[in-house]
């Protein structure tokens, strides 16, 4: 059995900082070989898809990042930089861990 997961990144931004979270993050899944892994013996992909809009502006404007939810977890970042893809794809792809530092609570 396969199942994927997605990373959906919001590219509303007019400084256009969700494209290069969202390259970052692509290259970091390839780059960890995090791409495509086994979990609990069934097959999983993790993909990148970039869109217009999660509503959750409220959430990044103190600072220069982006948003993104994790899918189908549901988990919520807000202000992720490009910097942050290799901890987030290591500690939440990787390890299953949520990165509390840039976790939007609901």
């Amino acid at each position: 059995m396969s199942t994927s997961r997605r990373l959906f990144v919001c590219t509303n931004q007019k400084s256009g900082v969700g494209e290069d979270v969202a390259k970052a993050l692509k290259k970091e899944l390839k780059h960890q070989g995090l791409k495509k892994q086994v979990v609990d013996g069934h097959k999983q992909r993790t993909q990148v898809q970039t869109c217009d809009c999660l509503d959750l502006c409220r959430d990044c404007k103190k600072g220069p990042g982006a948003a993104l939810i994790v899918y189908p977890e549901g988990t919520v970042y807000g202000n992720v930089r490009p910097a942050d893809a290799a901890e987030l794809v290591a500690e939440h792809i990787g390890q299953g861990k949520v990165l509390k530092r840039l976790r939007v609570e609901e």
